[in-house]
Parts: C-alpha cells; sequence; structure tokens
C-alpha cells in the first residue's frame, strides 16, 4: 500500500508540472499575440497621424490659394532654395509677402516686406510635414504634394474666363 500511494504521488507530481509547463506556454503565447496586437495598432495609428498631416497641410495651403488667388499676386518660387508658394500683398502703400515653404521637417510660413530677406529659420512652424512639393503647370495651375498626396490648384481668376463655370479648385487625393 505504501508503494501505491508514493507511485499516486509521483503521478500527480508529474500531472502537476505537466499542467503547469502547458499554463506557462499558453500564457507566453498570449503576451506574444499582445505585444503583436499593441506593436500593429502603433503602426498604423503612426500613418494614420501622418496622413491626417497631408490631408491637413494640403487644405492649409488650399485655404491660402483661394483667399489670395488672383494669378499676378501668387506664384511658385524659392526661398533660400526651398521651393516656395508666394503671394504678394500692398498694405498701406507698402508691398508685402507671404512665403509658405517646407523647412527642417516643418510646413512654415513667413510673412514680411517684399524688399526685406529673412531666413527660412525665421518662418512660424505650422506643422510636422515630411515633404513638400510645388510645381507651377501653366494656365493658373498648381500642382502641391506632400508625400503620398497631391493637390492640384486652379486660380479663380483664371476659371472665371472658362465657359464650364466648374469648381475653382480641383482635388486629387491620392496619387
Amino acid at each position: 500500500m505504501g508503494e501505491l500511494m508514493r507511485k499516486n504521488i509521483g503521478d500527480q507530481s508529474i500531472s502537476t508540472v505537466f499542467v503547469l509547463i502547458i499554463f506557462c506556454i499558453f500564457a507566453v503565447s498570449v503576451l506574444m499575440v499582445l505585444m503583436l496586437g499593441v506593436s500593429i495598432y502603433q503602426n498604423l495609428t503612426e500613418i494614420s497621424r501622418e496622413e491626417q498631416d497631408q490631408r491637413l497641410a494640403l487644405s492649409y495651403i488650399r485655404t491660402k490659394v483661394r483667399s489670395n488667388d488672383e494669378s499676378e499676386r501668387l506664384h511658385i518660387g524659392e526661398f533660400h532654395g526651398h521651393p516656395a508658394l508666394i503671394y504678394h500683398e500692398v498694405f498701406g502703400g507698402r508691398l508685402f509677402r507671404t512665403v509658405i515653404y517646407h523647412y527642417n521637417g516643418w510646413l512654415n510660413e513667413l510673412f514680411s516686406e517684399a524688399d526685406l530677406d529673412f531666413s527660412p529659420a525665421d518662418g512660424t512652424q505650422i506643422m510636422p510635414l515630411d515633404e513638400l512639393r510645388l510645381e507651377e503647370l501653366g494656365e493658373g495651375l498648381i500642382m502641391v504634394a506632400t508625400g503620398t498626396r497631391s493637390l492640384l490648384l486652379h486660380t479663380r481668376t483664371r476659371l472665371a474666363n472658362t465657359a464650364s463655370g466648374s469648381e475653382p479648385l480641383k482635388e486629387v487625393l491620392p496619387r
């Protein structure tokens, strides 16, 4: 009878160890799945934030173009080697310029008298942005691109002369 009890206790110990090993494997598996889920969620959140920043930057530029859409005041140029959207305005008989450009990972805006020279670091940081591409396509068309998004703008002044009467600004998303 003593030998039978020792054998039952030994079998019970092996069963307990086996159950603990299976429980540990299950716990590690659950932990790995949770860590993978957190990683995927962080990646999706970052991608979503970048896309939202690009849409917001394009919306900001579209609003600036709409409010200053006379083709003789608005043009694409360079600001210290950076492509820039530049428009001029007259206040109190003096000429001012607003420059929208990309510098050090930010969309920047600089408002100053037209004849004063400022550096790109002097502008106001509007929002983080990885890249900004600007291209004048002719006939009042301007292509603005940020990463995977692009926007095609046409000044109202040019479109008012067409017979179609279509919306002054057309958006092309994504490219």
